[in-house]
């Protein structure tokens, strides 16, 4: 039997993801595979603290994606809180000796790379919503 959607389509490849959402998303599954053998102290606790910020990120950035330009900025910025914050958490879980040294340092290289990206697209729509036209006048000359 061939697979069909509900349309009696074939099913079609799943859509492109924006970059640093494609990062997001396998960085998660990274941490869901770490997460299942957190001792059970801090599995239910920080742990789920942690799981749940995963996916806060991937919700506001999935919603940053869909809505019009000059309305992202506020999106990738809670992003970033988010992923500061998930950092500390992290930290704090690895301190604690819940979270394996690999892991930790796996799991921070892919959140550096994240924030580097979110960085980056905050940039560039401050700049994109800035006053200043692209010719550098502020119009106010």
């Amino acid at each position: 039997m061939n697979e069909f959607n509900s349309r009696n389509n074939p099913l079609s490849p799943p859509p492109r993801l924006l970059p640093v959402l494609q990062k997001v998303k396998t960085a998660y599954l990274v941490w869901f595979k770490y997460y299942q053998i957190i001792p059970k102290a801090h599995r239910h606790t920080l742990g789920q603290q942690i799981d749940t910020l995963w996916i806060e990120i991937i919700k506001t950035l999935a919603a940053a994606t869909f809505i019009p330009k000059q309305e992202k900025f506020p999106y990738v910025r809670l992003a970033i809180q988010k992923v500061d914050t998930l950092k500390v958490l992290l930290m704090i879980l690895w301190e604690a000796g819940s979270l394996q040294n690999e892991h930790y340092i796996s799991l921070s290289i892919m959140i550096e790379e994240i924030g580097k990206n979110l960085g980056g697209w905050s940039g560039q729509l401050e700049k994109q919503n800035s006053p200043t036209s692209p010719s550098g006048k502020t119009g106010k000359e």
